[in-house]
């Protein structure tokens, strides 16, 4: 019996930090830069707060990228040709 603990709990403990790997590199890929999210933070938009609290940062990041955006979208097309 305790030859088999021996090889089994190494084992246990080798897959859960394996699993704990691909849950980390998950959530480091999701991660959110600081200083994009200050920048949402100091001009908010009511529709980004309301998906702050409803869905999460992911959310209302993705609107705050959606108005960046469309704002040097339209910069750039204020622009005179030359």
């Amino acid at each position: 019996m305790t030859a088999w603990l021996s090889v089994l709990v190494p084992l246990l403990v080798m897959f859960f930090a394996l699993g704990m790997e691909r849950v980390e590199s998950r959530l480091r890929e999701s991660t959110v830069r600081q200083d994009e999210l200050d920048e949402m933070l100091e001009q908010p938009r009511p529709d980004e707060v309301r998906a702050l609290f409803r869905s999460g940062t992911s959310r209302a990041l993705e609107l705050f990228r959606l108005r960046n955006r469309r704002r040097r979208g339209g910069r750039r097309s204020q622009v005179p040709s030359v």
